[in-house]
């Protein structure tokens, strides 16, 4: 027996009211209403781009630029053209975020950019309507594949690279070494669930995490860069003066640099993951990003010119480790401070992926896109906390198998094409939208540029080095269909979902959020923002 869901979700709701579920508190804020809280600061705002950009990739990306590109100028250019790229994209995103105030990022602002296309477009400007067409399956394959692909990947190679330096700095262990690679399984898949643990007791305890961890991070990047200063004065520039010699000439070639780079910058458009949750969004996304972005730029291009000033070209391409080969050289006796950074950066990169991601699959629950408990919260800590468990499941699958050179590969190259599309529904709201309240507009050849960029990450490894990996990948993204078509599209529903959906309710203790606007409405401030 099938059930077909409306539009406003009548059937489940009905059956949730009318069954003994979980009582919610008759004394919460707002007039009973259920949803996350704005509770998202500035200083917290700046903390998740940081922290989140700043993982375990300038710990492992530096080798893939240097082999991508041939030399160390050229090298040093491709990570200052990533930090470029990701300001532009953040400068799109800005806009997105200020038009659609809505959390879930590119998976939302494609949705809603692709429903705008319809003639009448008065209930999708209203953000509580299932998009059963086109829009909805390309929103939906969007989701599909940060969910499925991009955002356990990013949680997994954070999580491994924290086993792996903590196994180092615990053991001493040689970089390199493979004889502790079930502990630093294990040590991946503790952090995971201690960190989905953190997500779902408190929003203020998580974001209290990710500011503690922004701040170890920039410490650790400070001592590598003062490191690299020190170097430079006693004259060890030969690595540096070689420049450009060797540079790559293949611009398909210079593509995988790109991924690698921006691999590293990625966490770029966290913000917009959490939107709902910032404080006064209307100053505080813009000014985050403007300080985020640009900090964490110049920490990459330091720190590079300081990994230089110790290790030639071919010692860090042999480098199984270059932070811990870095340390080792400069450090001495106090090298273990290295993987003990390496360590605390993944944690906190991992946090706030793990943050982000939840709110993912909280939105698209609310969407329609998920089983309608994902997008319940707590009743008494206010988190999302069946999107957090199921997102940390999904991600803890993902630890086990696969490399990360090749979790890097798979993941750029399912990022990039969405964002792509991203920037195409910023044009296409151009049009379709043009009298909408915009407190920020970005010059229209910015999102072109990146959409241009976007085409080039996708395309150019494909026809530089065709594998079969971003063959299995599109499959991947493609397979999202055999879901939506059924349970989305035709809205087929299993006749006991209900009765799983108020069990799971009083085990985890979650309610459905309000869907009604807050006292913000679409496009003003609320007095909890201030």
């Amino acid at each position: 027996m099938t059930v077909r869901q409306d539009d406003s979700g009548t059937a489940t709701k009905a059956a949730l009211a009318n069954m003994d579920t979980v009582e919610q508190p008759s004394g919460d804020k707002g007039g009973g209403k259920i949803r996350l809280e704005r509770k998202i600061t500035l200083t917290s705002a700046i903390a998740l781009i940081v922290g989140t950009m700043i993982g375990s990739g300038i710990f492992i990306s530096p080798k893939g630029v240097l082999r991508g590109t041939g030399s160390i100028g050229m090298s040093l250019v491709i990570w200052a053209a990533c930090g470029v790229l990701a300001m532009l994209a953040t400068l799109s995103y800005i806009e997105l975020g200020l038009l659609i105030r809505e959390s879930g990022s590119e998976y939302i602002y494609i949705l809603r950019g692709l429903s705008s296309l319809k003639k009448d477009t008065r209930e999708a400007a209203k953000g509580r309507v299932r998009e059963r067409g086109l829009a909805g399956a390309i929103g939906f394959m969007a989701f599909w594949t940060s969910f499925l692909i991009t955002r356990p990947a990013q949680a997994a190679i954070m999580t491994y690279t924290f086993g792996v330096y903590t196994v180092k700095a615990l053991t001493n262990a040689p970089a390199g070494c493979t004889s502790y690679f079930i502990s630093e399984k294990i040590f991946a898949a503790s952090l995971l669930f201690l960190l989905a643990f953190i997500n779902c007791f408190s929003v203020k305890l998580a974001t209290r995490v990710q500011s503690f961890f922004a701040a170890a991070k920039l410490l650790a990047c400070a001592v590598i860069i003062i490191g690299g200063f020190v170097k430079l004065g006693q004259g060890h520039t030969e690595h540096l003066n070689t420049g450009f010699e060797g540079t790559t000439t293949s611009p398909l070639v210079i593509a995988i640099a790109f991924y690698n780079g921006l691999w590293a910058y990625d966490g770029w458009n966290n913000l917009n993951y959490v939107t709902e949750e910032l404080k006064n969004p209307t100053r505080n996304l813009p000014l985050a990003i403007c300080i985020g972005i640009p900090l964490v730029t110049v920490c990459y291009l330091l720190v590079n010119i300081s990994y230089f000033t110790v290790m030639s070209p071919m010692e860090l391409l042999a480098s199984p480790a270059v932070a811990v080969t870095w340390g080792d050289n400069v450090l001495g006796v106090m090298a273990w401070l290295i993987p003990v950074s390496v360590a605390f950066s993944t944690f906190g990169a991992a946090n706030g992926t793990l943050f982000s991601s939840g709110r993912l699959c909280y939105v698209a629950a609310r969407e329609g896109h998920l089983v309608q408990v994902m997008s319940m919260v707590h009743v008494k800590r206010k988190t999302p906390a069946p999107a957090l468990m199921f997102t940390a499941v999904v991600a803890l699958m993902m630890i086990i198998p696969g490399s990360i050179d090749s979790l890097i590969d798979f993941f750029s190259f399912a990022a990039w094409m969405f964002y792509g599309l991203t920037m195409a529904a910023l044009l296409i709201m151009r049009r379709t939208k043009k009298d909408a309240p915009r407190p920020y507009k970005v010059p229209t050849v910015i999102p072109v540029i990146v959409l241009v960029a976007s085409v080039y990450l996708v395309f150019a490894p494909i026809i530089d080095r065709p594998h079969i990996g971003f063959l299995l990948a599109f499959l991947v993204i493609l397979s999202g269909l055999l879901f939506y078509i059924p349970f989305v599209h035709f809205g087929v529903k299993w006749k006991y979902i209900d009765y799983v959906t108020i069990f799971l309710q009083k085990v985890i203790e979650v309610v459905p959020t309000d869907d009604g606007d807050d006292e913000e409405g679409e496009n003003g401030e609320s007095a909890r923002d201030e």
